[in-house]
């Protein structure tokens, strides 16, 4: 986490810095990635930076934070075309809206690709650490749909969070798996359209899974 000092910073100076960095961590692996290119195109002395960072991976945690956290209020200050969705209708349109979030943002989608996709050497961490991050928006999603009647009370809150929770993120490792995508197409995000209505289908499969359950439908909806 940044120290005090970085905070501190004027705002404008602060944005600069991250605007910096994260030109730098998207073109590039972590590995390759130079504090040295980010303090100069910054224009702060590199003891300055270990003045707001303790080290690489500190920016770079930082930059993961700071993505998830812009993502969650993207979802928040977005409203889906139809606004009596209920909770699976709505959860369906919040994979949607991820995507669109991804390529509004590409620089900083590219990041947690990277992070999720590459080789980084903490990407448990990472993985981890937007996990946690997420939970909070998750629980106030399933109490919505408890409060709703679109989640049987029964089901145990907690419960609901970790399940949503840890299905949304192990689908990361999924997707990849069920279309043949090497761990490089997917961090340098060179999907095709095939590739792109496969993964919407995909979120179609979970969505409805959730919604009605493994069991064999008496009217089972066409593929």
């Amino acid at each position: 986490m940044p120290n005090a000092t970085f905070f501190n910073l004027p705002n404008a100076k602060r944005q600069g810095i991250v605007n910096c960095a994260i030109a730098e961590f998207a073109s590039t692996d972590y590995d390759s990635a130079s504090i040295s290119n980010i303090t100069k195109q910054a224009k702060i002395a590199k003891g300055s930076f270990y003045q707001y960072f303790a080290d690489k991976k500190d920016l770079y945690l930082h930059l993961i934070d700071l993505a998830t956290e812009q993502k969650i209020a993207y979802f928040k200050a977005s409203h889906p075309p139809d606004s009596q969705l209920g909770f699976f209708g709505y959860l369906r349109w919040l994979f949607s809206a991820s995507t669109q979030f991804d390529l509004a943002h590409p620089a900083l989608s590219q990041i947690v690709n990277r992070a999720f996709y590459g080789d980084l050497y903490f990407r448990d961490e990472v993985l981890k650490r937007t996990q946690i991050a997420s939970l909070g928006y998750t629980r106030e999603l399933v109490e919505q749909g408890i409060a709703q009647g679109d989640i049987d009370p029964s089901i145990d809150t907690d419960f609901a969070v970790f399940m949503l929770s840890t299905l949304a993120h192990r689908l990361r490792d999924f997707i990849p798996q069920r279309l043949g995508l090497t761990p490089e197409q997917l961090a340098q995000s060179q999907l095709s359209q095939e590739d792109c209505a496969a993964i919407e289908q995909t979120f179609d499969d979970l969505v409805r899974v959730l919604e009605h359950g493994l069991g064999r439908s008496p009217n089972p909806a066409p593929h």
